[in-house]
């Protein structure tokens, strides 16, 4: 899923600041849960938004983050990546949720981000597969190809 085709190949994510992958990862995330909760056949505004809430909450990312640690889903080097987003600070006092799990929430959307520019749809993509395949939406499996 190339949102800004080109633009963002020409951004090294080493070079960019955790929290600034951690807003781009925020968006690309938000894009993907939208697109399946749509996609299950919801249609009203409120409803939509509290199923999606479910997949983008700092708890719902935080718990899914962990999730891959522990099924040694992610390399060594995006476990590197995620530690610099968890550990990056916001300086912002997070709602509804703890420190540490908004800090691992921030990780998750950092390592999203970071593969984003660095042009690793497949990926997100696997990523994203899995959390879906992990956590089902209720209406059927989604496929994002």
């Amino acid at each position: 899923m190339r949102i800004m085709p080109g633009n963002a190949n020409k951004i090294d994510p080493s070079q960019v600041n955790s929290l600034a992958l951690a807003f781009m990862g925020d968006s690309i995330i938000e894009v993907y849960v939208r697109e399946a909760v749509i996609a299950c056949g919801g249609t009203k505004p409120h409803l939509l938004h509290a199923k999606a809430v479910e997949y983008v909450s700092a708890k719902a990312q935080s718990r899914f983050l962990h999730e891959l640690k522990e099924e040694n889903f992610l390399s060594e080097e995006e476990l590197k990546i995620v530690r610099r987003g968890r550990n990056a600070k916001s300086h912002s006092v997070p709602r509804n949720t703890d420190v540490q799990t908004y800090n691992f929430s921030t990780g998750f959307e950092a390592l999203i981000g970071h593969l984003y520019f660095a042009g690793q749809e497949d990926r997100i993509e696997k990523i994203m597969e899995k959390m879906f395949r992990n956590h089902p939406l209720e209406g059927g499996a989604v496929n994002h190809e």
